[in-house]
């Protein structure tokens, strides 16, 4: 049996104990083993046990460290900063959009491209579904392209989303008309002036027109334009040409003709001071607002024709029916 350095017996199943020269010793022994160990580190710049080999494991779970660090930018990048940025990044888009296509729209219209001005504004109006007035300017050139249900449609969807103003009346009225929907033209003129400041000589000339397009309360009609009429301002010329329209209707010929020479003298004035813009605006501009005021002035000669007619000028109506043709006269296209 070993004993230790008192004497006592030492146990078969222990190790003799180590005095502190042999701790020592041990612990030198020890800090070799680790600084063999530290001699070596992962790519992180921690040491590696000296059985420890970077390819066998550090390596992977690097890999995978670096595989979610990876994961987590895509989901910031995709997800989460999108989301932040949305509401402060996407007005400004629609915006963006939203101007560009108008300007596309008034640029394919200074050229007669009805169809090309449409596909652009209806763009915009992707982009700003809840602005009744792109709704509305949609309305309107589809009046142009003769897609008068398309219009009342897009007057259904503006009235809907702004049941107090009477822009959208104003276009449903004249889409209700070309399609032949008497009642419902003449309800939504009434809500025109109804919503419109009292007297409002724009809402009461709607009113007259439309009553006299459908044949319907003439004396009524004369009555609105005579209001619309009645104000100091200059007449204008279109307010003129209803007030002649209606005359003819109700059988009042020469007073008719009286009103309808006056309306396209003061239309042909019209044309003659945009004329002089000429070099000092965009010529797209120029022709746009010609052919305004040509399809206006087709119209008027259209109406003095008819007038002319009834009243026994049977050459003065003939000249007058060829320049409306040759303007352009088509009520189906919306041009009354």
């Amino acid at each position: 049996m070993d004993y230790d350095r008192l004497g006592f017996p030492i146990p078969p199943r222990f190790e003799p104990a180590r005095d502190d020269a042999t701790e020592f010793a041990a612990l030198r022994a020890g800090r070799g083993q680790a600084r063999i160990g530290l001699d070596r580190a992962d790519r992180d710049g921690f040491p590696l046990p000296h059985d420890a080999s970077p390819s066998a494991d550090a390596s992977p779970r690097l890999r995978a460290g670096r595989g979610k660090r990876l994961a987590l930018l895509a989901l910031l990048g995709v997800v989460i900063v999108p989301a932040l940025l949305a509401p402060v990044v996407l007005p400004a888009v629609r915006e963006a959009v939203v101007d560009w296509s108008l300007e596309e729209a008034a640029r394919c219209e200074a050229v007669g491209d009805g169809g090309g001005a449409l596909a652009h504004v209806d763009r915009a109006v992707r982009w700003a579904a809840d602005d009744p007035r792109l709704i509305c300017l949609r309305g309107q050139l589809r009046i142009g392209t003769g897609d008068a249900a398309g219009a009342a449609a897009d007057a259904d969807m503006a009235v809907e989303l702004e049941p107090g103003a009477p822009q959208p009346r104003r276009l449903r009225a004249l889409a209700n008309t070309m399609l032949g929907r008497a009642d419902a033209a003449l309800a939504d003129a009434e809500a025109v002036v109804d919503l419109s400041v009292d007297g409002d000589p724009e809402s009461l000339n709607l009113r007259a027109y439309t009553r006299a397009l459908l044949g319907r309360d003439l004396e009524r009609a004369l009555d609105d334009i005579e209001r619309a009429l009645a104000r100091p301002e200059e007449p204008l010329p279109e307010h003129l040409d209803t007030r002649g329209y209606v005359l003819h209707l109700l059988g009042r010929n020469a007073e008719a003709i009286d009103d309808l020479n006056r309306a396209i003298d003061g239309m042909q004035d019209a044309r003659y001071r945009v004329t002089l813009l000429a070099g000092r605006i965009d010529r797209a501009e120029l022709d746009r607002r010609l052919r305004v005021i040509d399809q206006s002035l087709a119209v008027m000669h259209q109406h003095r024709a008819m007038a002319c007619q009834a009243a026994g000028f049977g050459g003065q109506a003939e000249q007058d029916f060829e320049v409306a043709r040759r303007k352009g006269f088509d009520p189906s296209r919306g041009v009354f």
